[in-house]
């Protein structure tokens, strides 16, 4: 099969493509015909050398942690999944490419109305956007500031969080964002000098809880308007013990994956795409997510 590997660590450069050996499904485990899959920070960390918990050192790696496509092999013991359903879901490694096999347990249907592309890209932001909210309690009344509101989290948190019932949801984003911020149903706010202030004077009766995407300056902001451990971080993860704030702590569920995705389905979920690159540019989609910067998802599409 084919897919975008890397034999070395470094920059994008790293990432080729290359023929390497179609796995098989084992025990438990159903093989998936990928159609489309997300490009994330977390992939390009790994591609520059990090090593996630539960992974070898071993080389060549493929990257991608979540994709959508067809069930072309089902193995033994797997009975609520049969081959040629239509699928999404999510693996730590091994999407960036034709073939990719993981636990049943890891897919769930895709909705007939959700494009390839998008499911393709959809199990990683709406899935953390989920568990950190939940894990936040955002509730009914709550004002939310979610910084890189713009963003494939950010964008399913802001909506989410109305949906959960949150009186203000205010999003920082650059400025060519704001009308997309307004859309879903945020408050839009200009990151820079003065971010303090601007928040203060959209939120008089104050800040409940803070979804921090971007670090940094925008992390000390929420610092000066929250209690630190009403902030949870997706970016600051080395300074969650000095500053006393939280990060993540849920995993993603199928099922999980299966409310959001009908919450699509139904209307309920916008989730969109910011480009898509063949297999064989994936190098190029790993420097656009680098930049930081765009609305919606970048997305691997197979041939």
């Amino acid at each position: 099969m084919k897919a975008a590997a890397f034999f070395e660590f470094g920059g994008p450069e790293v990432l080729r493509t290359a023929d390497l050996p179609t796995p098989e499904a084992g025990e438990g485990q159903v093989r998936v015909r990928i159609r489309a899959a997300g490009v994330q920070p977390f992939d390009l960390a790994i591609r520059a050398g990090w090593t996630p918990e539960g992974i070898d050192g071993e080389l060549p790696r493929v990257p991608g942690n979540e994709f959508a496509g067809v069930v072309d092999q089902v193995g033994a013991g797997v009975s609520e999944l049969s081959v040629g359903a239509e699928v999404l879901g999510f693996n730590l490694l091994n999407a960036y490419a034709e073939y990719v096999v993981v636990p049943a347990e890891n897919v769930t249907p895709k909705p007939a109305n959700m494009p390839w592309d998008v499911a393709g890209g959809f199990s990683a932001g709406t899935q953390t956007a989920h568990i950190a909210l939940r894990q936040l309690g955002v509730g009914e009344g709550d004002t939310v500031l979610v910084h890189a509101a713009a963003g494939s989290v950010g964008t399913a948190a802001v909506q989410l969080a109305r949906l959960w019932g949150a009186a203000t949801v205010i999003g920082t984003a650059r400025e060519e964002n704001h009308d997309y911020l307004r859309e879903l149903g945020a408050i839009p706010v200009t990151y820079g000098e003065g971010l303090l202030e601007r928040v203060r004077a959209l939120a008089p009766g104050g800040v409940d809880l803070v979804l921090d995407g971007a670090g940094g300056e925008a992390l000390e902001v929420s610092l000066e308007l929250v209690k630190p451990e009403r902030i949870l971080t997706l970016v600051e993860h080395g300074r969650v013990a000095e500053l006393g704030i939280q990060r993540t702590q849920g995993v993603r569920l199928a099922s999980r994956l299966a409310e959001l995705a009908a919450l699509y389905a139904e209307g309920g979920l916008v989730f969109p795409v910011r480009r898509t690159y063949p297999l064989e540019r994936a190098a190029d989609a790993h420097r656009e997510v680098a930049t930081g910067h765009g609305r919606g998802k970048v997305v691997l599409v197979m041939d």
